[in-house]
């Protein structure tokens, strides 16, 4: 059996979340195969998700969107980065098929990465892409006022129409471009309850109500700071890298505690609608208090996912960066129960499919 080659973008932890729930159930379907995981998010995030038996190599194909924080993005430097990433393509494709050659690549797996694709098509090997959106979705939007993205809009859908297949993720943009698509259920899996293990490491009250910072990156001010140093009826969470120091905020390590099993020890989550918090949410029941995300094109399609999914609560950019959240977490005590539920499984479904094409 010939290596499997999985990229996985680091414009957020959500892409990563998500490529290590379908690492994992390629890794119990066939547990001899060997894996290697290219991506520059952090060791740390991807140890704490999948098993040591997966190979990590360090490597950036895209750009995604560069961002200020979690919420608000840097479209200027995004298009910067990206003119240097593609000054040397050519260079990485080569790069990329020497590497097939010397790992004995069978299949390689894209979550959405262009290059390792169209790298991949070059030399003959079977190649997939998972996501809920393209890049060249998400480009386009900006192409309206600034042509210069357009270049990338190209660039990328060709690519994409040449990809052998698509495994399209739920909360997904029709993604026409892929000629060859098959829908994935819900991918993420629940984690475990450690409401009392979070407690004895970070001191936290387990009789009030838990709130969790999901956030990569949120920029809170003294003033935010002491706002929601207030809420005596709360204990509130983030989880590494955000961290406050000097707050009454508990910044958990996902070294100590996994991602899921934090939030299904929380019970309450205030974030950006993202993929993979959305995901964990779903998984675990638990409800959404979310904001506003200016210039991404998949935050409509996720708030409406949102309201179908989840009990949910809506918090303005200007109420959350003042660290008032009194409301939103009155409203979030009495929303409905969610209208819809979705189906699961879609990461061993995901597994089959690219099994089936490793030789």
């Amino acid at each position: 059996m010939k290596t499997i080659a999985y990229y996985i973008t680091a414009h957020g932890y959500g892409h990563g979340a998500r490529s290590c729930d379908i690492l994992n159930a390629l890794h119990i379907a066939a547990p001899h195969a060997r894996i290697i995981a290219v991506t520059d998010l952090p060791d740390g995030f991807m140890r704490s998700r999948i098993p040591e038996s997966i190979e990590l190599r360090a490597g950036a194909f895209d750009i995604g969107l560069i961002q200020k924080d979690s919420i608000q993005v840097d479209l200027e430097a995004s298009l910067k980065a990206l003119d240097s990433l593609y000054v040397r393509e050519k260079e990485l494709l080569r790069q990329e098929t020497d590497f097939f050659a010397h790992e004995k690549i069978g299949v390689v797996v894209a979550d959405i990465p262009a290059l390792p694709l169209a790298a991949a098509q070059q030399a003959g090997i079977p190649n997939i892409a998972t996501s809920n959106f393209g890049w060249d979705w998400i480009y386009e939007e900006f192409a309206e006022h600034d042509p210069h993205w357009k270049i990338y809009v190209d660039r990328f859908r060709r690519v994409y129409a040449n990809t052998e297949l698509l495994l399209r993720q739920p909360f997904s943009e029709p993604m026409t471009t892929f000629p060859n698509r098959i829908n994935l259920p819900l991918l993420a899996k629940p984690g475990k309850d450690r409401r009392d293990a979070v407690a004895r490491k970070t001191g936290a009250d387990p009789a009030r109500q838990w709130v969790l910072l999901s956030f990569t990156s949120l920029n809170l001010d003294q003033s935010a700071l002491k706002n929601l140093s207030r809420l005596n009826d709360c204990e509130l969470f983030s989880v590494e890298p955000l961290e406050w120091s000097e707050s009454s905020i508990h910044c958990i390590s996902r070294s100590h505690i996994c991602f899921a099993d934090i939030l299904a020890s929380v019970d309450v989550v205030v974030t950006k609608p993202g993929f993979g918090i959305l995901s964990e949410c779903i998984a675990n029941n638990k409800p959404i208090i979310y904001t506003d995300r200016a210039n991404f094109r998949e935050y409509p399609v996720l708030v409406d996912c949102i309201r179908e999914y989840c009990r949910h609560a809506f918090i303005p950019n200007a109420e959350l960066y003042a660290g008032r959240l009194t409301h939103a977490l009155e409203t979030i005590k009495n929303a409905p129960a969610p209208l819809k539920q979705m189906l699961r499984g879609g990461a061993e479904l995901a597994a089959s499919e690219i099994l089936k094409r490793l030789p």
